[in-house]
């Protein structure tokens, strides 16, 4: 017989790396719906998806010039990327998050994201958390999109460094290149965190190393999950599919690279990589605690008398009504 407050201590977490139906809203929530029941049905209490899955990554841009300045191609390839982008305040998530209700099972979910507040035709690399009562209860705008990214993504803001509880853990997140960013992750392990979530539009050198390094760094478990991105997943409907074809080497573009380490370090799922997958382990809060106790970098082994950090959490908006 499991002891109660071990068995307290037990969160199932699964990893989603999946390929989008890309550029296609509709179509790819409806894999992301498919992967969430089977993952609850798997008695998982968290399942991941990669960055940018919802529809996609802005693979074009490197394999169309896509800094071309006012190339018809571009505006056109935005302009369609944006109507395929998501708008939570418009009911765009209800399926996933009835989902989430019905199962008890919460979700890490990588969007791009027309900002309502912002006039509604900008575009951010969004890292949606949604709890297992079906309640979307942050939006983490990318902080800093990484070099192509930036000719189509937005700044975002510190409004989405929070936490959330899930059984006995404390999980945080971030999209991509911020988890190399320390501050953003100091701000997270100050709020408790205890499981960090990084999400990727995939790739191997991606996660490999930094998944490891962050268990380390933060003495926590680390989950990685990563989109998989083929030419054969390029749909015949896709705007200028030949030149994006043409603009580079067929086959695959992202190759996935999900993993999940634990507090010491250790794999707890190696990285899987070139194939869509649905993988799922326990974690042990246990071990997290064990693993505090010669270090906790917001804990007993910080020094706030020396340095501190000052974190801006306000949403960004352009203005301010005053009625």
């Amino acid at each position: 017989m499991v002891h109660e407050n071990k068995k307290n201590d037990i969160l199932t977490v699964a990893l989603a790396q999946l390929a989008p139906v890309w550029l296609d809203r509709d179509k790819t929530i409806d894999k992301i719906c498919t992967a969430v029941i089977d993952a609850a049905e798997r008695n998982s209490n968290l399942v991941v998806f990669g960055e940018a899955l919802l529809p996609g990554y802005p693979f074009w841009i490197e394999r169309t010039n896509g800094a071309n300045f006012n190339s018809k191609m571009q505006k056109e390839l935005h302009a369609h990327y944006m109507q395929q982008a998501i708008v939570p305040e418009q009911g765009d998530l209800d399926s996933i998050t009835t989902l989430a209700r019905e199962h008890k099972i919460a979700i890490y979910l990588g969007t791009i994201e027309r900002a309502v507040n912002r006039g509604g035709h900008s575009l951010y690399c969004s890292m949606i958390y949604i709890n297992e009562f079906g309640e979307i209860k942050s939006v983490h705008r990318k902080l800093m999109p990484t070099y192509e990214e930036r000719l189509t993504w937005a700044n975002g803001d510190g409004h989405g460094l929070v936490t959330h509880s899930l059984g006995a853990f404390t999980l945080g997140g971030l999209n991509c290149w911020e988890n190399w960013m320390p501050l953003p992750r100091a701000a997270l392990y100050a709020l408790g965190e205890d499981l960090h979530v990084a999400i990727w539009p995939g790739g191997l050198h991606n996660t490999q190393d930094l998944t490891r390094m962050l268990a380390k760094e933060g003495r926590s478990y680390v989950v990685s999950v990563s989109g998989l991105m083929r030419t054969e997943d390029f749909p015949d409907s896709t705007p200028y599919l030949k030149e994006i074809i043409a603009g580079g080497p067929e086959g695959i573009i992202a190759n996935g690279g999900s993993c999940l380490a634990g507090p010491d370090g250790s794999w707890v799922i190696e990285p899987i990589i070139d194939k869509e997958a649905l993988r799922i382990a326990d974690i042990d809060h246990q071990l997290v605690r064990a693993e505090r106790q010669n270090f906790d970098p917001s804990g007993h082994y910080s020094r706030p008398d020396v340095t501190q950090l000052i974190v801006n959490r306000k949403r960004q908006a352009i203005v301010k009504f005053e009625d």
